[in-house]
């Protein structure tokens, strides 16, 4: 077969109607009969001949084969065959968590019912998929899948994170059946995760009709209206205990609905957007709280110049009958978060953003918490009419027991 004599040009490749087009540094077009056109790369490799294909023209353009091309070369100047290096990358691609996931999602959920896959869906895309998703399965150390199911306790949701560490195991199970692993590390995890809730972390209503009834009790609260306005906004606003009892008039904007602050945590400004209901209870309360700095002032400050007991929320709560294992003001951040992302599928980056957690995309960036908010607009609406579907639920419920 001639060489070419020179580099390829594109209108040599677009009038080509068979044989070969060399372009230099084991780089040539393949023309068969028909018509195709493939880019092959020839080169020799501890002594032997060697031959790649690397794509067909005009999909992989002559600039691109040439990219391609010079890859390889170096590849081959640090000694590597790139047959084997790119066959590992091909492999390391489809061995992923995430692909290994889904092929047994594909065969093993299908003879499952619709809200049970539903429910495992939901559980990888929000709270695996983000930390594991693009790991090579055969790297997954135990520690890593037990960081991943502590997320989900720390926020409270401790029977949750036992349910996704199933999963995550059997997945790896489902890898070792297929070779891609020799083991499930979530094996040696046993015991690890406690099946009670942590001291150290905060008691959560995870469940919606649970949740549905909490809100119901919250309604029928009888005491003053600026505890009972913070205890109503707490699970529609999402936000730390501190940070809501802090809240001050002059960072709520009610022409764009939003409330801006500086996160207590990171020092960084945090943009809350607010459903109509968050605003529709900021009205009722300004009357009587607005000429002063703080949305909830201390009752021992007529003046408004200290902001409301950081136990004002909690002991709320106890009087209604929820004792500290079961709910507490940081609490509803974790209902939020849980029953957002396994009952409204919300994406988990829209969940951490509005819960101003200081977590990064796979890229290493930290999240900006002012961005996504014509997202996060519609996701809060979305939660708090979400809300009102779980209290008109609890009510009926409630109604109904009472007249057996």
């Amino acid at each position: 077969m001639p060489k070419a004599a020179s580099p390829l040009k594109e209108i040599q490749i677009r009038q080509a109607k068979s044989g070969f087009l060399f372009d230099g540094g084991g780089l040539y077009l393949e023309v068969t009969s028909a018509g195709t056109k493939r880019w092959r790369f020839k080169y020799r490799f501890a002594g032997k001949p060697r031959l790649l294909s690397l794509g067909n023209y005009p999909t992989l353009s002559l600039a691109e084969a040439r990219e391609k091309r010079d890859q390889l070369r170096r590849i081959l100047a640090a000694g590597s065959d790139p047959a084997v290096v790119r066959e590992f990358e091909r492999n390391a691609k489809e061995n992923t968590f995430e692909a290994v996931a889904e092929e047994w999602f594909a065969a093993k959920m299908l003879r499952m019912s619709e809200s049970h896959r539903e429910r495992v869906r939901r559980r990888l895309e929000a709270d695996v998929y983000p930390w594991l998703g693009s790991k090579p399965v055969h790297e997954i150390i135990p520690p890593q899948a037990l960081d991943v199911v502590k997320r989900i306790a720390n926020r409270g949701a401790v029977e949750t994170a036992h349910r996704v560490l199933g999963i995550i195991s059997q997945v790896f199970r489902y890898a070792v059946a297929t070779g891609r692993v020799t083991s499930d590390p979530c094996r040696d995890l046993r015991g690890a995760l406690d099946r009670k809730s942590d001291p150290q972390h905060f008691s959560a209503i995870t469940d919606p009709d649970q949740f549905g009834r909490l809100l119901v009790a919250i309604d029928n609260y009888r005491g003053g209206l600026v505890v009972r306005t913070a205890l109503r906004l707490a699970p529609l606003l999402a936000v730390r205990p501190g940070e809501l009892r802090r809240m001050e008039w002059e960072h709520v904007n009610f022409d764009t609905a939003e409330w801006r602050y500086e996160v207590t945590k990171t020092r960084m400004l945090h943009i809350v957007p607010l459903a109509r209901q968050a605003v529709a209870l900021l009205k009722e309360l300004h009357p009587l709280t607005g000429l002063g700095r703080y949305v909830f002032p201390n009752a021992k400050t007529p003046d408004g110049s200290r902001p409301m007991s950081e136990n004002g929320v909690l002991t709320a709560l106890r009087t209604l009958g929820y004792e500290k294992t079961e709910m507490t003001g940081h609490g509803f951040r974790a209902s939020f978060r849980t029953i957002g992302a396994e009952v409204l599928g919300f994406p988990v980056e829209m969940l951490e953003h509005q819960l101003a957690h200081n977590v990064r995309d796979p890229l290493g960036r930290a999240y900006n918490r002012t961005t996504y908010l014509p997202q996060r607009r519609e996701m809060m609406q979305r939660w708090a009419d979400f809300c009102d579907e779980l209290r008109a639920k609890a009510q009926r419920d409630l109604g109904a027991a009472a007249t057996k």
